[in-house]
Formats: C-alpha cells, sequence, structure tokens
C-alpha cells in the first residue's frame, strides 16, 4: 500500500469517527432531556391542592399586613420585605430609551407586529424614544366644576392621588420600567375628543364607563342605547397600544390618566359570580373543564366535557396554584398587573363603591355634555343581587382560614396601593 492510499485510509477512518462521536454526543443529549421532561411530568401529576397552597404560601408576601389603612393621611403601612419581594426597585425619575422601528415612523395609528418590534435595548436602525418613568400627572383642572357640590369628591380624589404617589415613592419595586411598553398600555382605551386614557379594570364598572367613552366621542347619542356586545366586542374604542410609540408617549403626557378600583375580594367573586355560575361559551370550556379536571377528585365525564360548575374552592385553588393548567384571566388579574399605577401616574382614582358620584365628577372636570350623565344600570344579569361584603363573604365561609389568608395575600398589593381596608379572615 502506498503513502497516498495510507493517508487517504486514515483520513476516512478519522472522518468516521469524528461522525460518531457527534451521534453519541446528540443521542447522550437527547436521553437527558427525556429524563428531565419525565421527571417534571411526574411531579406536575403529583400535585395536591392543600399542598400547592402551602408552596403558594411561600412565595408570596409574608409577615401580617396592617389590618386597617387609615384614610386621613397618605402615610402608607407595608411589610419590612416588601421591596424584597417585588423584584428590580424603579429608579425613579431615570429615563428608559424605547426603540422603535424605523417602519413604524410612517403611520401614527400603526400597531406593532409583535412584541419584537417595541424592544428596549440597542437595535441598529431603530429610533430611540426616551421614556422618563414614572410618567407626569397632569393636574386636574377644576375650573369647570361649579357649586359646592363637588368639594367633597375633589377632597377625596386629592387623597386619593396622593395616597397613591407616596405609596409608589417610598415601595418603587412596585412595577417595573422594563415590561413592554405595547403591554403595559393594551387595557388602556382612547378618547382623543376630550383627551381622556381610562385603564379598563373588569368587574370595576368598565362596561358602562366604555359606553361613556363611545358618547364622548360621539359614536353614539345615549349610554343606554348601547348592548353589552357592541361595547366589548364591536372595536368602536382605541386602545392605546394601537398607535405607534410618539403617539402613546404623547397621549400619556398630556392627556388625562384615568382608573377606577374596586375591593379586590369583591372584584374576584364578582368575576367568579358572572363567568361561572352563569352560561359562558368560553370560560366554562376553555377555564372551568382545565379547573375541575386539576382540582375535582372523581369527577363525571359529563361535567368534564362541558366545564360547567366549577366551585369557588376549586377557583381559589386555580388561582393560586404556581402552575395553573391555564393562565390569568383580565377580569381576576391583579390592577397592578393591568394598569400599572406606580409607572403611569393616573389623574384621576375612581372607586367602583363610590361608582356614580367619582364618575360625574370626573365628567365634570373634563368638561363633558351637562346632559350625560354615568349610566347606573347592571350590565349583566340583572336579576342577580349585586356583590357586595356580604356575599363575599357567603363564599369566603367555604375557605379554610389558611386559604383566605393566601388569598388575600395574593391580592395585598392592590388592598395596599388603594388603600383598601384589609378584610376580616
Amino acid at each position: 500500500m502506498n503513502p497516498k492510499q495510507v493517508f487517504l485510509s486514515v483520513l476516512l477512518f478519522g472522518a468516521a469517527g469524528l461522525l460518531l462521536f457527534m451521534y453519541l454526543q446528540v443521542w447522550i443529549e437527547e436521553q437527558h432531556t427525556g429524563r428531565t421532561e419525565k421527571k417534571r411530568e411526574k411531579g406536575t401529576s403529583e400535585w395536591r391542592p392543600i399542598q400547592s397552597l402551602q408552596r403558594v404560601s411561600r412565595m408570596v408576601t409574608t409577615g401580617k399586613i396592617q389590618e386597617h389603612i387609615t384614610n386621613q393621611n397618605s402615610e402608607v403601612y407595608m411589610p419590612e420585605d416588601l421591596n424584597k419581594k417585588t423584584g428590580n426597585p424603579i429608579n425613579l425619575g431615570r429615563p428608559t430609551r424605547v426603540l422603535r422601528k424605523s417602519s413604524y415612523s410612517q403611520g401614527e395609528n400603526r400597531a406593532p407586529q409583535s412584541s419584537t418590534d417595541n424592544s428596549i435595548g440597542t437595535h441598529q436602525g431603530a429610533e430611540p424614544i426616551e421614556m422618563n418613568w414614572p410618567l407626569v400627572t397632569q393636574p386636574l383642572n377644576t375650573s369647570s366644576v361649579q357649586g359646592h357640590r363637588w368639594q367633597k369628591a375633589g377632597a377625596t380624589q386629592e387623597k386619593r392621588r396622593s395616597f397613591l404617589h407616596e405609596f409608589c415613592k417610598k415601595y418603587s419595586g412596585v412595577n417595573d420600567p422594563q415590561s413592554n411598553i405595547f403591554q403595559m398600555v393594551s387595557r388602556i382605551y382612547v378618547e382623543d375628543k376630550h383627551k381622556i386614557l381610562y385603564c379598563e379594570v373588569p368587574k370595576a364598572g368598565c362596561s358602562n364607563w366604555k359606553r361613556v367613552l363611545m358618547v364622548l366621542s360621539g359614536l353614539a347619542s345615549s349610554a343606554y342605547n348601547i348592548s353589552h356586545g357592541t361595547v366589548h366586542y364591536g372595536k368602536h374604542l382605541k386602545t392605546l397600544n394601537s398607535f405607534d410609540l410618539k403617539g402613546i408617549y404623547m397621549r400619556l403626557n398630556t392627556y388625562t390618566k384615568v382608573v377606577f378600583v374596586r375591593d379586590p375580594l369583591e372584584r374576584l367573586v364578582s368575576a367568579f359570580r358572572d363567568k361561572f355560575e352563569h352560561p359562558n361559551s368560553y370560560y366554562h370550556p376553555v377555564f372551568g373543564k382545565a379547573i375541575i379536571k386539576k382540582y375535582r377528585p372523581n369527577v363525571y365525564a359529563e361535567t368534564l366535557n362541558n366545564g360547567s360548575g366549577v366551585k369557588f374552592k376549586e377557583f381559589v385553588y386555580y388561582l393560586l396554584d404556581a402552575h395553573r393548567p391555564v393562565g390569568m384571566d383580565i377580569h381576576w388579574e391583579r390592577v397592578s398587573k393591568l394598569c400599572y399605577p406606580c409607572l403611569i401616574n393616573y389623574s384621576f382614582v375612581g372607586k367602583f363603591e363610590s361608582l356614580e358620584e367619582d364618575a360625574n365628577y370626573f365628567l365634570q372636570l373634563i368638561g363633558a355634555p351637562k346632559e350625560l350623565k354615568f349610566p347606573n344600570f347592571k350590565d349583566r344579569h340583572s336579576s342577580d343581587e349585586r356583590t357586595s361584603a356580604r356575599v363575599v363573604r357567603q363564599y369566603l365561609k367555604d375557605l379554610s382560614r389558611a386559604e383566605r389568608q393566601l388569598l388575600y395575600d395574593f391580592y395585598h398589593l392592590d388592598y395596599l396601593m388603594f388603600n383598601y381596608t384589609a378584610p376580616h379572615l
């Protein structure tokens, strides 16, 4: 065998050895990944509701929450370890550079195509926009409010805004300014005529607020003639994320920003009654089936097929589960994650508990037509009793004391941020 043949033989054997080595490496990685996935699936299948609640208790903020937060001053009572458990603190007054791709510069009303189009950081060919967090608060114009009727409402509003401002100033890790800007403003509705930004909080009067916005914008003559379907599925109102970054930032800094909130547990029970105690073609098959399958032993096939009949206790297990079978929903998501009140300084903070008075005072402030009043009718299931503190107590009876505490811990930030009195659990 001549030297040339020897060289070719060595080269072929070397190539074959390299291919074998690469194949074995891939095979070993696949075997390792398969074992990891099996362990994860096994761990998930062994979940038990109470065990999960115990795990959740280690994940939520611990410590005794102040039983009563006074309405007489703006001092915020908080667990000392809150800042340690709410993520990276916000650097107040520090600008964050948000980038948009140059393809969005042509139209203000053009919506982003994907979450990658509004990334924060350095991107070649992107046009930077400087976002200063928290955003400025436009002072309310009280000159259009006449008479002494609204003096109490005005004083209450100043206390609420001051309280929220002091809370966010003292505990600045509540929201993360690195969040996707289009996601942050996706629940904010725009009314350009009167320069209003309304952040939608479901189960806190949002349907009637959308009706009012439609009247203000000239889309309807009366709030009482707009159906529930038109309000929520008609797509007549624009959300702030439908604009480009320049349009978003301009409106955030110049429009009157308003949010209406509600006692968190009242809002939760109201959402449960609406979505699970009445026929619903979406929540029963999507949420109901998944909840019953995971948290109810010995379930009948018929019940599992339609997803109806979810019990409040099962719903709470789902809410507190770190590994929910289905995701969160805006009807029971926390306001701190819907409206980012420590980044977007709201000019007006209304409450469901004084909805009519707050809403009509706000309409006075923005110079709405005198004949426009906030509608006071119940949007759905009008024959049902309204969800009140008494109704909430009836539902909480189905839970143990530990479960009630975990449920409160889940919403404790909303309780503190909007100065709601802690429930007696």
